[in-house]
């Protein structure tokens, strides 16, 4: 696998901007809420709401990943989006007026978020054409690269917004983003067109998958994309209250807040690999849906300790989710809907923000209600459900790499 990225300058290239670009949103997500609490002197409910910005991100994602699959060179969009994101974090910093937060996330940032998804697309195109036996393991390995950034990101973000301020943080950030697009260079990758088959054997042949038979269809993508928002929705919670429980309840250093969050990518990044061997074996979507299991105790975890150390199991627990759905989820996308790959990949990119959103207004209307942490409920009870979605993808769909011919 290593050998696989060394050689390959794209793959190389890809795996040191996306650690660059992982150091810059991880030092700042988990600061957010206090930013927009101590800074712009937001009521904590309101802080939640802002994350309600993320609800324009499957109407980014589709705008964007649909031009992606047009052009020739998807690496464009890619740095577009880059572009607009540093624009975004800057703008942030400068922010003096409540509602100012609101609308860079919900242009800005949520454009600009699509940048991933693009290298993503651009590396299942470089894939397609160079195929490996391994590569589920080499995009679980690019995506290590992300994870990487975020054990560093995190302690780093706390110390550098206690000693600088958050607004500076904020402009960090932004140079983070601008860092990601430099390790490509002006690098290029040929969109990758899928040669289609005969129409006699996609019609009768009996092996081919049910997400085969129905290639022009997105349903499964979309059914699968909302498992996923289930699955993913309690992270946002994290950031928005953990935080704030840590230092307000718990009385917890700096440092110590710090270490909690960031033990969780550490641990993804120990794991990646052994989920990606384990899809080897079982396909990616099995191995999601068992992760999703260890979502639940993570909730659960997160609802009712008292002590840090309960934290600290939470956490290691949604390091098996986050070991699975960060490095498998968008195989999985792209295999449900293999005609369409950038689309595939912008789409699956803005799950994330769209469970954001889902979190943020459970979040914010849950904590005046359960409290915190008990507001952690609620994600864990949306995970069950997420988690039987992922049962009934794989039976109906059954997608593997066979999508690609």
């Amino acid at each position: 696998m290593i050998a696989v990225l060394w050689r390959t300058p794209f793959l190389r290239s890809a795996c040191i901007g996306l650690f660059i670009s992982g150091i810059g949103v991880s030092s700042t997500m988990p600061q957010m809420t206090l930013f927009l609490v101590n800074e712009l002197h937001l009521s904590t409910s309101t802080a939640g709401l802002y994350y309600l910005v993320n609800l324009l991100a499957p109407v980014s994602g589709f705008v964007v990943g649909s031009l992606s699959d047009r052009l020739q060179n998807r690496l464009v969009l890619y740095r577009l989006c880059a572009l607009l994101a540093a624009i975004g974090w800057v703008a942030m910093s400068m922010a003096t007026r409540p509602w100012q937060p609101f609308v860079i996330g919900a242009v800005a940032l949520s454009l600009g978020g699509g940048a991933m998804g693009q290298l993503f697309a651009a590396t299942r195109d470089e894939l397609s054409r160079h195929p490996t036996a391994i590569n589920n393991r080499v995009i679980s390995a690019i995506r290590m690269a992300f994870s990487a950034g975020w054990i560093v990101g995190p302690v780093l973000g706390s110390w550098f917004g206690s000693a600088f301020g958050l607004r500076p943080l904020l402009v960090a950030t932004a140079v983070c983003a601008i860092g990601q697009i430099v390790p490509l260079g002006t690098r290029r990758v040929q969109r990758y067109v899928r040669p289609s088959p005969p129409m006699a054997v996609e019609q009768h042949d009996p092996t081919s998958t049910a997400a085969e038979q129905r290639p022009d269809s997105r349903t499964p993508l979309l059914i699968f994309l909302g498992c996923c928002v289930l699955m993913m929705n309690g992270d946002t919670m994290k950031f928005a209250y953990l935080p704030l429980y840590m230092e307000n309840d718990l009385r917890l250093s700096d440092e110590l807040r710090g270490a909690v969050i960031a033990i969780q990518p550490f641990l993804e990044l120990l794991l990646m690999p052994f989920a990606a061997r384990l899809a080897d074996r079982f396909t990616p979507i099995r191995v999601l849906a068992g992760a999703s299991l260890l979502g639940i105790g993570a909730h659960l975890c997160y609802a009712t300790s008292t002590q840090v150390g309960g934290l600290f199991l939470g956490q290691i627990l949604m390091s098996g989710v986050w070991a699975a759905s960060a490095g498998l989820g968008i195989t999985v996308a792209q295999q449900l809907y293999p005609q369409r790959v950038g689309l595939a990949s912008s789409m699956y990119g803005s799950t994330l923000p769209l469970a954001g959103a889902l979190g943020g207004a459970l979040g914010a209307f849950g904590v005046g209600s359960l409290g915190i942490p008990h507001v952690f409920f609620i994600p864990a009870a949306l995970t069950v459900c997420g988690f039987i979605g992922m049962v009934l993808t794989a039976r109906r769909y059954r997608p593997d790499d066979s999508a690609f011919g």
